[in-house]
């Protein structure tokens, strides 16, 4: 096998730590695709060549490598293409690299179910299960013709290929995502409307405290809200003028909410993403003249001088505006 997808096990706070970690990848190979916020995809066929050592060998060095320099551990999943690597991370834990040899990918893919196979969405699966093929190998073995009747020629090609482990990724280069995220998870399936917002409030509030830490503004928030089912609504809106203003960005928040019209909807969880940042002194902000959004930024700087002091959580989010 080749390919490495790495999942460092970093907490929302350090997401700034990735590029760090990406340059540790980039020792051994420069083939490096970065998959925000907390992996990377790395292509070692020529590290195998040069370290004459396999991708599991080099993979236990970078592991090693993360804890010494950078306190980080790594669930690592390693295959002979990125779709297999990225499915063999999910079986993965911190410390632990699990391999699919080229010789037991049927093995590998055989019982699981159709929905772990990357690409094949909430849907397309459902679509399957109604004719039976509700795992790899059931798809692996129906005709051609059948799947591309389900789901589309060109849809039913590709997963054809997929279920029987032909993986024609590539690893392709790039830089980091510029985005941070966070997430708020409940302890139960929430129901209630004023907690939902107040998860909210907590996470815009985290992000804008983050983005002024960082000296950056934000140009599109998205909203991705989980539900008891495992299914997701995801919604993204460009900002006005770029911000990294807590209010704001909670206005916006809401205002993404209020438009998906959940009516007594199970949320298991609602995440935050900040995208598109830019230095903040490239920002160009609109005087408003509003006494409120002023005493608002001043409360903000006073409380972004606390955590400089003693730490990010000297001031919990979501108790500016409690």
């Amino acid at each position: 096998m080749t390919i490495l997808c790495v999942r460092f096990q970093l907490p929302p706070t350090r997401e700034a730590a990735l590029p760090e970690l990406l340059g540790l990848l980039e020792e051994f190979t420069p083939v490096v695709e970065a998959l925000p916020p907390d992996g990377a995809l790395a292509d070692l066929r020529g590290a195998e060549r040069y370290f004459k050592r396999d991708a599991v060998e080099l993979a236990s060095v970078i592991r090693v490598r993360a804890l010494a320099l950078h306190g980080v551990d790594c669930a690592i999943g390693a295959g002979p293409g990125p779709m297999l690597a990225r499915m063999a991370l999910k079986d993965a834990r911190p410390g632990l690299t699990r391999v699919v040899h080229e010789g037991a990918v049927a093995d590998f893919l055989a019982g699981r179910p159709v929905a772990a196979l990357p690409g094949v969405g909430t849907a397309t699966a459902r679509v399957l299960c109604e004719y039976g093929l509700d795992t790899l190998d059931r798809v692996a073995a129906a005709p051609l013709s059948t799947l591309q009747r389900l789901v589309g020629a060109r849809a039913g090609r590709e997963l054809h290929e997929k279920a029987n482990g032909v993986d024609r990724g590539r690893v392709v280069p790039n830089g980091v995502s510029r985005s941070l995220a966070t997430e708020r998870p409940f302890d139960r399936d929430e129901l209630d409307p004023d907690r939902h917002r107040r998860a909210l409030l907590s996470a815009a509030e985290e992000l804008g405290a983050r983005l002024r830490a960082l000296d950056k503004v934000c140009r599109t928030l998205t909203l991705t809200v989980r539900y008891a089912d495992r299914t997701a609504t995801t919604r993204s809106r460009t900002l006005g003028e770029p911000t990294a203003h807590s209010a704001a960005l909670t206005k916006v928040a809401y205002g993404m909410y209020e438009a998906l019209g959940l009516q007594r909807a199970r949320v298991r969880s609602l995440a935050l993403r900040a995208e598109g940042l830019d230095p903040a002194e490239q920002a160009s902000h609109q005087l408003t003249f509003d006494p409120t959004d002023e005493k608002l930024r001043r409360i903000e700087e006073a409380a972004d001088r606390v955590r400089a002091k003693f730490g990010p959580l000297a001031v919990l989010p979501g108790t500016l505006a409690a």
